[in-house]
C-alpha cells in the first residue's frame, strides 16, 4: 500500500489516573477502539485498573519524571481521569519541575481550578495535547431530567435552585463543586474533603421532614476537560444511607458513572437523581 494511503496510527494516550473506577473504564474503552495507552498512577489515590495495562506509579510532586516517562513511552495526548486527593506541598515533595511550576503560578495555587488550568497550559507548552475524558468515553455526561423513576417535587426544586446559587458562588471563588440543602437551609458546602465526606457530615446535621438534597455543578470558569464533578452508584448509596431525598447534577457539566446502575440504585433507595440545566434554575 502506498505510504500516502496508509491509515494513520492512533495517537498514544497518557492517562494521569486518580482514584476510582473512571481510569479503568477509560482503559477498557481505548482497548476496544484499538488505541494504545500508558497510565501514570498517582501514589495514594487508589486507581482501579486492569492488571495488565502498561503503567508506572509516581508521587504527584514528581512532575519532571512523569513528563520524561510519558515522552519515553511515546505519548502524544494526555487525559486526567479519576478523583485526586490534593496533598499539601510538604506531602507532595515537589521536584525541580514542580517547584518551578508552583513558583510561576503563584496565587493560582490556592485553588484547584487555578492549578488545573495552569497544569494544562504547561502540558501544552511541553508538547502534549490535553483531551477531556468525556470526549473519549461516550455516555459520561449527565443528561437532562430524572435518571430513575423519581423526580423532584416543588419543594425539592426550590432547594435545588438555592443549591445552584450557592454552588455557583462557591465555584467562582474556586472553592468546591457541591452543596447540601434541606428545606432552604444550607447544611454544608464541599471544600477539600470531597463529596462522600460532605454527605456523611451533612447526614448528621439533617432536620426533621423531607431529607437533604445534594447539588453538584461545575465551576462557572472551569475548563470542561478537567475535574468535572462526578457521581456514581457509591454517591447514591452514601446519600441514601444518610437520609437524603435526592441528588441534582448539572446536565452536560457533570459526569455520571454507570448511568443505568445509578438509576437502579436510586430507585431501590427511593431517592431521585436528576440532571438540571443550571442556566434555567
Amino acid at each position: 500500500m502506498p505510504a500516502a494511503l496508509m491509515p494513520e496510527a492512533p495517537v498514544k494516550l497518557g492517562i494521569l489516573a486518580g482514584g476510582g473506577d473512571l481510569p479503568g473504564r477509560l482503559v477498557d474503552t481505548c482497548r476496544a477502539l484499538g488505541r494504545p495507552v500508558f497510565v501514570v498512577t498517582l501514589e495514594g489515590q487508589g486507581a482501579t485498573l486492569p492488571p495488565d495495562v502498561p503503567q508506572a506509579s509516581f508521587r504527584i510532586g514528581a512532575a519532571g519524571a512523569i513528563l520524561d516517562r510519558l515522552r519515553a513511552e511515546g505519548v502524544g495526548e494526555i487525559v486526567l481521569a479519576g478523583r485526586v486527593r490534593r496533598p499539601s506541598l510538604a506531602e507532595m515533595r515537589p521536584d525541580w519541575f514542580a517547584a518551578k511550576f508552583f513558583a510561576r503560578i503563584g496565587a493560582r495555587a490556592l485553588g484547584d481550578d487555578g492549578i488545573l488550568r495552569a497544569l494544562v497550559a504547561t502540558l501544552e507548552e511541553e508538547g502534549f495535547g490535553v483531551v477531556a475524558v468525556q470526549a473519549l468515553v461516550q455516555g459520561l455526561l449527565s443528561p437532562v431530567g430524572p435518571m430513575g423513576a423519581l423526580a423532584p417535587d416543588t419543594d425539592a426544586e426550590a432547594d435545588i435552585r438555592h443549591g445552584v446559587a450557592v454552588a455557583r458562588a462557591l465555584g467562582l471563588l474556586d472553592v468546591g463543586q457541591a452543596v447540601v440543602v434541606q428545606q432552604g437551609l444550607v447544611l454544608g458546602v464541599e471544600a477539600i474533603e470531597g463529596t462522600d465526606a460532605l454527605i456523611e457530615r451533612c447526614g448528621g446535621l439533617r432536620r426533621e421532614g423531607p431529607g437533604p438534597i445534594l447539588v453538584k455543578m461545575r465551576k462557572p470558569q472551569q475548563d470542561i476537560r478537567l475535574d468535572l464533578p462526578t457521581i456514581g452508584v457509591t454517591t447514591v448509596q452514601k446519600a441514601a444511607a444518610h437520609g437524603f431525598r435526592g441528588i441534582a447534577v448539572e446536565a452536560g457539566g457533570t459526569l455520571t458513572l454507570g448511568r443505568e446502575q445509578v438509576a437502579q440504585a436510586a430507585d431501590g433507595a427511593g431517592l431521585f437523581v436528576t440532571g438540571i440545566v443550571t442556566e434555567a434554575v
